[in-house]
């Protein structure tokens, strides 16, 4: 393909603003188990739509901080508030960074 020629754009499904994984789903996916899960979510790592446990959504973004959460834990041994903690601030350097592309600075 020429490097002028451009592609229709591609049809995207955008996981991490849909809602619906399920706690057991959620598990799965991040291979954790539903007590650490529930401790994120007292913790307010994750805050999932629905009241209790077996009502619970998740959306993508919660999975992708569950996954970071139980890497922390299991690879670096970091509890659940320093989960939280570690999680905030990769959040406030994400923000950081599109608001440095926003402006057409390096980042």
């Amino acid at each position: 393909m020429s490097p002028n020629h451009t592609q229709p754009p591609a049809s995207v499904f955008i996981l991490e603003e849909q809602t619906g994984l399920t706690l057991d789903e959620l598990c799965q996916a991040c291979t954790a188990h539903t007590e650490f899960i529930a401790e994120l979510v007292e913790e307010g790592v994750l805050t999932p739509a629905g009241q209790a446990p077996d009502q619970w959504r998740f959306t993508g973004i919660q999975l992708r901080h569950a996954s970071v959460a139980v890497r922390l834990q299991r690879d670096l041994g970091v509890n659940v508030a320093g989960a939280a903690l570690a999680l905030q601030l990769l959040d406030e350097l994400e923000t950081l960074r599109a608001r440095l592309r926003a402006t057409g600075s390096a980042a």
